[in-house]
């Protein structure tokens, strides 16, 4: 079962601060702990929203909208994320709740989510 663990942005993260050299240290670890278990597909961190580009699509059937960043509302932001292979939702969890605060200032804040996989997606069982 693949999860993602969506890092949220914080202003910390948008500001393009690098993390502390702690905070840097406790993610390696992290990151080789997932590797040594074998649970680990890829782990990235994302530059702030205001190199981003968002497209959107206001009107079925129209032409959409591109905008530079950067965005306003930190909170609906991705600073970065992990992805998992698990065997449970349970494990995926567990895997979670060890990541240290990835702000690393108490604004971290993680998002698990199940991803779809090819016979989700068609219907097939």
């Amino acid at each position: 079962m693949l999860f993602m663990l969506i890092v949220k942005a914080s202003k910390n993260s948008e500001g393009a601060n690098l993390p502390d050299p702690e905070l840097i240290e406790a993610m390696t670890k992290y990151n080789e702990e997932l590797d040594k278990a074998g649970v680990r597909v890829a782990a990235k961190g994302l530059h702030p929203s205001s190199n981003g580009i968002r497209i959107s699509y206001p009107k079925p059937g129209e032409k959409p909208i591109v905008m530079d960043g950067p965005f306003t509302e930190t909170k609906e932001l991705i600073a970065g994320f992990i992805l998992i292979d698990v065997k449970s939702r349970e494990e995926a969890i567990e895997w979670a709740m060890r990541m240290p605060d990835p702000q690393g200032h108490g604004e971290g804040q993680i998002e698990l989510r199940q991803v779809f996989e090819a016979p989700e997606l068609s219907g097939e069982q």
